[in-house]
């Protein structure tokens, strides 16, 4: 059975470690920051702690040789639960864009940073908040770089109903550096609605291409995402 110094010792440290990732989820405003992390992290290494004392108490208190008593069932039971706080930070943006999942598993790793520690691992549990760290701290230029390289715009253009389809859809065909993946158009009560998804290469002269389609008299509304 461990200590009560020990258990102080296993809550603070379970704080500390989740207020490392937590910090860092407050850096980027998200709602889930700080005080979720540690939260999570010392909930999970109260759980744990828990857990080893039930089993503890069990195995010594019991006469009958045959009983059994898992310890990791309450553990598992918090990697189900913590489930239900990180879906709480996944937003549905407009056009199906989905965001927070970065977080909701910041919180999943927190959880079982908080299990570690509560367990007296301590060197896994701090090994590992180093790693989450790293990864959100050193990773994520590497990822803007990356998704800005390959990532699909859409562009969406609302015209009148005096467009003419073709000499649209072969101005923005036409376009240099841009590799258009789908071109779709669906008529309103006004006009037309065109949805293009494409890759630009040049990020600095898009703004100029939309400018450049713009200028048709008979478009009147344009939306990059």
């Amino acid at each position: 059975m461990i200590s009560e110094v020990d258990i102080l010792l296993r809550l603070g440290l379970a704080a500390l470690f989740g207020s490392f990732i937590g910090l860092e989820r407050e850096r980027q405003f998200w709602a889930a920051g700080l005080r979720t992390h540690m939260m999570v992290s010392v909930g999970a290494c109260l759980f744990m702690i828990v857990s080893n004392y039930a089993a503890f108490e069990a195995l010594n208190s019991s006469t009958d040789p045959r009983m059994r008593f898992d310890p990791t069932r309450i553990a598992a039971q918090v990697v189900t639960g913590i489930g239900f706080i990180g879906a709480g930070t996944i937003l549905f943006v407009r056009k199906g864009v989905v965001r927070g999942l970065t977080t909701a598993a910041g919180l999943w790793t927190v959880s079982a940073i908080g299990l570690a520690t509560g367990g007296g691992m301590f060197v896994a549990a701090g090994a590992t908040t180093a790693i989450a760290l790293t990864i959100l701290w050193l990773f994520k230029p590497i990822e803007n770089m990356v998704s800005k390289k390959h990532k699909y715009r859409e562009l969406r253009v609302v015209t009148n109903d005096k467009v003419d389809n073709n000499e649209l859809y072969k101005s923005i065909m036409e376009i240099p550096r841009m590799k258009v993946y789908e071109f779709t158009y669906n008529r309103n009560e006004d006009g037309f609605v065109y949805i293009i998804r494409f890759e630009f290469s040049e990020d600095s002269k898009l703004k100029l291409v939309i400018d450049d389609i713009r200028k048709n008299p008979n478009i009147t509304e344009i939306d990059l995402s």
